[in-house]
C-alpha cells in the first residue's frame, strides 16, 4: 500500500510591495480604501465621523507632545517589509523634509478603532510588533478606552513576535510616549 501525500491546506498569495504598487497603478485599487498587511491587501472600513474626529484629536495632542522632535503623520503609510499598513497616526523622528521615501519605522504608531477593534489589537498589533515598533496605541473610540502596547519580543510559543506589555487606560488616565517621556497625554483628550 503506497503512501499518498496528504492535502496540501489552500494558502493566500502574498504580494510583494512592488506588486501591490503596480496593481496599484493599473487601476485596481481605484475607488478603495486598501493596505497591505502581511503580503495580502486588504480593503478597509469607510471613515466615520468619531473615526475622523478621534484621529485629528490624537494628531494634535501628539503634535503638542512631540513639538519639534518628531513629525506626526495622518493616514500615511509606512513601509514594513511585506506591509505597507497606512496607520491612523504616525510619529516619526525628526522632520519630514528628511524623508525621501516612506518611513520605515516609528517612534509611535496609532490606531482609531470604531469599527476595526479586534484587528488593531491582533493583527496589527502583531504587524507593528513584528516590525520593532516599541510604542503602539489603540485608542477605542466605543469603550473610550486607549490600549498601549510596549516592549515587542520574539515568542517562540506563537511563532511571532508580541508586544509584552499590553495596559488599558480610562479617559480620566495620562499616558507619556516612549519617546517624548516628559510629556503626557491625557486620554480624554484624544476621544471625539
Amino acid at each position: 500500500m503506497t503512501a499518498t501525500a496528504p492535502p496540501r491546506p489552500n494558502r493566500p498569495f502574498r504580494f510583494t510591495r512592488e506588486q501591490y504598487y503596480r496593481l496599484g497603478e493599473l487601476g485596481f485599487f481605484d475607488g478603495k480604501r486598501v493596505e497591505l498587511i502581511f503580503g495580502e491587501v486588504i480593503e478597509m472600513s469607510p471613515i466615520n465621523w468619531p473615526h475622523r474626529l478621534a484621529c485629528r484629536k490624537v494628531a494634535e495632542c501628539l503634535d503638542a507632545a512631540f513639538g519639534n522632535a518628531a513629525w506626526v503623520d495622518q493616514g500615511g503609510p509606512i513601509n514594513l517589509t511585506d506591509s505597507e499598513p497606512q496607520p491612523d497616526i504616525s510619529v516619526y523622528a525628526g522632520r519630514v523634509e528628511e524623508y525621501t521615501d516612506h518611513p520605515t519605522t516609528a517612534l509611535l504608531v496609532v490606531e482609531v478603532s470604531a469599527t476595526s477593534l479586534a484587528n488593531d489589537l491582533t493583527t496589527k498589533a502583531e504587524l507593528y510588533a513584528t516590525a520593532g515598533i516599541a510604542d503602539y496605541w489603540v485608542l477605542d473610540v466605543d469603550a473610550r478606552e486607549l490600549h498601549v502596547f510596549r516592549d515587542p519580543q520574539p515568542n517562540a510559543a506563537l511563532e511571532a513576535t508580541a508586544y509584552q506589555t499590553h495596559t488599558t487606560h480610562a479617559p480620566g488616565d495620562t499616558v507619556s510616549p516612549l519617546a517624548a517621556p516628559g510629556a503626557t497625554v491625557r486620554v480624554g483628550d484624544l476621544l471625539p
